[in-house]
């Protein structure tokens, strides 16, 4: 499934669950299906059952804030058409006028099958010090490229570098069938935040995804030797962790280590959105002077979730230099 393909009240849908911003839904669509339906009710009532009224919303909702915009839009859409009240639109607005606020919501992105996938994840883009209680948009790009390329992953050992609110990996456990996934992550709130995603997306299937699963906590700076042996990695990947000069310093020192102590080496894909390029640039000249080569991985990717593409995002194939 790719996004250019989706129809408009799909998008809906997508939109809604994903917490796009309101003005990037296809509202020029419903108002015309409104003007041209001898039923608008039904086209409203329609499209509250793909968003505030189904399942997924029930169990793992949006923020109150946003159901209660996204309500607000949907209202002044149907009441321009002076079409009589429609109970379910009212009832859905009482329930969350009367719904506290919260610091934590939950997002929810479709795999290409359809399946839903719902992490928890925090209302500010920064709290409790860290950036890695929501999803960003170089670990979404990640999990595009993983589904389209599952062969790097499939009956593999894939080591996670700083999983933050845990996207990429549980797209990866769901379509790419690796034998193990290691989540890891060093901020306390995220590994707890990041362990109950796993749990909810990955570990409690009904069915199971046969893959073994487990979170750890991984210090770059401090981690031992044996214990990145202990992992086994084959495949390590990680999204939107070049973001700071320091930081940097600590996952190319981790990166050199991880592909020298093992004697089949590791493959290697990190995902960048270049937000900063005199940052992203220091992070691959740091690369070379670790001895360590890098390439771009120049294959297009389907767009599968919903969000905004706009920034560059780059992935690098890194490995030892012969």
């Amino acid at each position: 499934m790719s996004i250019k393909t989706v129809d408009a009240p799909c998008l809906f849908q997508l939109s809604f669950f994903a917490m796009c911003r309101l003005h990037t839904f296809p509202w020029k669509y419903l108002e015309t299906e409104l003007q041209n339906s001898r039923t608008p009710s039904e086209v409203i009532l329609d499209i509250l059952k793909k968003t505030c009224l189904h399942p997924v919303c029930h169990k793992n909702p949006p923020s109150v804030k946003y159901r209660r915009r996204f309500l607000s839009e949907l209202i002044k859409r149907y009441e321009s058409t002076a079409s009589e009240p429609l109970d379910e639109l009212y009832d859905a607005v009482a329930e969350v006028l009367s719904a506290a606020g919260e610091t934590a919501c939950y997002k929810t992105y479709f795999l290409p099958s359809g399946e839903p996938v719902s992490l928890e994840e925090n209302v500010a883009m920064i709290s409790e010090g860290t950036t890695g209680l929501v999803t960003w948009e170089a670990a979404l790009y990640l999990a595009e490229w993983a589904l389209e390329n599952t062969q790097v992953f499939t009956g593999r050992t894939v080591l996670e570098l700083g999983s933050g609110a845990g996207l990429t990996g549980v797209a990866v456990c769901h379509a790419c069938k690796p034998k193990k996934y290691i989540f890891t992550d060093c901020h306390q709130s995220v590994l707890q935040r990041l362990q109950n995603n796993v749990q909810r997306s990955v570990l409690n299937e009904e069915d199971g995804t046969g893959v073994s699963v487990c979170v750890e906590e991984l210090d770059w700076e401090h981690v031992r030797d044996e214990d990145l042996q202990r992992f086994g990695a084959q495949t390590i990947i990680a999204a939107d962790v070049v973001y700071d000069p320091e930081i940097v310093v600590c996952l190319v020192r981790l990166l050199a280590k991880l592909l020298k102590i093992q004697k089949n080496p590791p493959e290697v894909y990190i995902s960048s959105t270049i937000r900063n390029p005199g940052t992203y640039t220091c992070f691959k000249k740091e690369l070379e002077k670790a001895g360590l080569k890098h390439v771009i991985v120049t294959n297009p990717v389907t767009q599968v979730f919903l969000y905004d593409r706009v920034s560059s995002i780059e992935i690098i194939n890194v490995h030892a230099a012969d």
